[in-house]
């Protein structure tokens, strides 16, 4: 076993001393790797470093020379998260150089936040929505033990909190049934997840005797002693009619200090300077000298600099400078938009009925602040760890009950893999059910495609009895969470960012569920918000206006800044629409921009068309024809997301001010 040259059929197969010199040399390359994305998972990577050094440099027969070989040996990271693990791995085995690690989580890097199989050699699978993973490997095992000329194996890097994942326990049982003896499933078992300790948040033990009821041949080793996990892997390949399950007890963080066994450094990186050397030490990996990290940081750094430069270059260009706080005047406050969820949670608090349903990132999405603010309250919360598809049926039981249950989690997961649930369970019985959708569109950056949820207005506005709101920063966000909660008797769901976005509404402005606001650029001010009067649409009367932005979301404030663009530039006057409730929509205010101002831009956070179609479709049914109308959208094109800095993104994706008021010009043009 081994490495295999193609050419000479010579296999290179590494020592124990050897593999464990290794797993350290590597342990620093991803501390490293991770310190410069500024973002990653050094805990879980960490703890899976040793079976990945004796995966790649021993077990595994491949050869990076053809990273498609026929006759390879198959790994598939259902745990997506520890990508910097998995990247680690491929480097030291030759598919790229090491230093190209440094790139990892960087706009246009192959090195994506979570795996994407089609933009490196040696990645298997497209992971980072946990719990997939292990059917897709059965599948890939079917298929080779059908194939009379497939001699490989296949493996499977699975964690133990992602056994919280009904879609687990569904493969779990169905390997056995197909008798494929040519998979092992290995579990990195190093006890925690993101809110804590897998044993409190949802206990999966006694994990080898379920697998074992399962019908499969289940080895128990030290995850760290690199003898015995070559020993498992010699037995499991010795194992015929059934699966192999590997459980390897492991330390969250293992090799530095102040990471092992430590739930927060999940996904958290190492920020200062002091803190990556001190894990280099502790690691104690060679020739990683001050002189040498430095010369490594900067690769990370000038390949983020060349594509940040391209990206911005790429922006379109206009009189003066018009982006956030580049100027003395039109200053803007920033505040994350979950922030104004958890405060809605804090106030929702009061109420008794209310009960906040955590689903392993609790703390980022500030459903929390239910009771760390307020520990004198009974504790209420219930965990179901990342199990969302059951988090949706316990949350309308608890209704049923009546109570009023709130959960939340990743926008992605929180519609897209329980939609079944929300639709039948809660939607169908029109139960009061009310559903966070956090870290909502790009604003997760450098977690990349699998965690940037470009399609839940879609998957929610097309569901009967659903109550959508979309609000547009910190403040709206609170009002908006409190009276979906609260005020308002069914389903509901709440869709929200998760990076500091600009604060353009105050809690004087007038803010009604259902009805838009007419938000008019009026000069500049010193604060941005005072440069603009919002008004209900229901209070508003036509000033003439050249052309109409309709905008939910982040994408308001960009629309605010555009209308600042178009009046300052061109002298044109913009009506901008604050959609913040798409379901019910304000079908008379969409009705009337149309025909007041015959030019309309759809703004949207979104995969183009999800926001932008249903504005259109109540324009095109109510409208009356007696004027013509040019209608553009501005969104993401039909194309998933990748990893970079949110801002980045932005532009990236053609989001900004910049990019509507570019599109406004051409319309105006067209119609004209």
């Amino acid at each position: 076993m081994g490495m295999v040259d193609l050419e000479t059929g010579k296999e290179t197969c590494l020592g124990v001393d050897e593999l464990i010199e290794a797993a350290r040399e590597m342990r620093a390359w991803d501390v490293l790797s991770i310190h410069c994305a500024g973002s990653g998972h050094p805990g879980g990577t960490l703890s899976i470093m040793d079976v990945c050094a004796a995966l790649y440099l021993r077990v595994l027969r491949h050869t990076p020379k053809d990273p498609h070989w026929e006759g390879r040996d198959r790994v598939f990271f259902s745990a997506g998260h520890k990508a910097p693990a998995l990247y680690v791995s491929l480097a030291k085995a030759g598919y790229v150089p090491l230093e190209e690690t440094m790139t990892l989580r960087r706009f246009g890097a192959a090195l994506e936040g979570h795996p994407h199989w089609l933009k490196l050699g040696g990645v298997e699978f497209s992971s980072g929505s946990l719990g997939q993973g292990l059917g897709f490997a059965i599948g890939h095992a079917v298929a080779g033990m059908r194939d009379p000329d497939a001699d490989w194996r296949v493996y499977c890097i699975t964690g133990d909190g992602e056994h919280d994942e009904g879609s687990i326990w569904e493969a779990v049982m169905s390997a056995p049934h197909y008798g494929v003896d040519n998979l092992v499933n290995i579990i990195d078992k190093n006890g925690l997840q993101i809110d804590g300790w897998t044993k409190d948040v949802m206990n999966i033990d006694p994990l080898p005797e379920k697998y074992r009821a399962f019908n499969w041949h289940v080895i128990e080793i030290d995850g760290h002693d690199m003898q015995q996990i070559l020993n498992a892997f010699e037995e499991a390949e010795t194992v015929k009619g059934k699966p192999t399950a590997i459980i390897a007890h492991t330390i969250k963080g293992k090799g530095v200090s102040f990471m092992e066994n430590v739930a927060g450094w999940h996904g958290v990186a190492t920020t200062e300077r002091e803190e990556l050397d001190q894990a280099l030490a502790d690691i104690g990996a060679p020739g990683f000298t001050k002189e040498r990290v430095d010369e490594l940081l900067g690769i990370g750094e000038e390949f983020g600099e060349k594509a940040t430069a391209e990206i911005k270059a790429s922006v379109p260009k206009f009189k003066r400078d018009y982006w956030w706080n580049s100027g003395d005047t039109m200053q803007v406050d920033m505040d994350a938009t979950r922030n104004g969820f958890g405060r809605a949670m804090e106030n929702a608090g009061e109420d008794p009925r209310v009960v906040p349903i955590h689903a392993d990132i609790s703390g980022s999405i500030r459903i929390t602040q239910f009771e760390e603010e307020h520990p004198e309250r009974e504790p209420r919360f219930i965990s179901c760890g990342i199990a969302e598809q059951n988090m949706m049926s316990v949350a309308g039981g608890l209704s049923r009950a009546g109570l009023i249950p709130v959960t939340g989690t990743y926008g992605v997961f929180a519609t897209g893999r329980c939609w079944d649930q929300i639709r039948t369970t809660i939607c169908y019985g029109e139960l009061n059910v009310k559903i966070a959708v956090a870290h909502g569109g790009i604003s997760v950056g450098a977690d990349g495609a699998t965690h940037q949820s470009l399609e839940e207005i879609s998957l929610m506005s097309i569901l009967p009895n659903m109550h959508v709101s979309v609000p547009c920063d910190a403040v709206e966000s609170q009002r908006a969470s409190e009276y979906s909660i609260l005020e308002l008797e069914g389903p509901a769901c709440v869709r929200f960012a998760r990076e500091a976005t600009p604060v353009v509404t105050t809690f004087d402005t007038p803010f009604v569920h259902g009805t838009a606001n007419v938000i008019r650029y009026r000069g500049e001010q010193s604060r941005f918000v005072d440069a603009f009067e919002q008004k209900l649409s229901t209070d508003y009367e036509s000033e003439g206006e050249d052309l109409s932005i309709v905008a939910c979301g982040p994408m308001v404030p960009e629309a605010m800044r555009a209308a600042w663009i178009l009046k300052e530039d061109e002298g044109l006057e913009t009506r901008v629409l604050n959609v913040h409730t798409i379901k019910p929509l304000d079908r008379k205010a969409l009705v009337a921009a149309a025909a007041d101002t015959g030019v309309i831009v759809t703004a949207e956070e979104h995969q183009v068309g999800g926001f932008g179609n249903i504005i259109a479709g109540a324009i095109a049914e109510e409208k009356p024809y007696d004027a013509p109308l040019a209608m553009g959208m501005i969104g993401v094109q039909d194309k998933f997301g990748q990893s970079g800095e949110p801002w980045e993104l932005m532009q990236a994706f053609g989001l900004t001010a910049e990019h509507i008021a570019e599109k406004a010009l051409e319309l105006l043009k067209q119609k004209k």
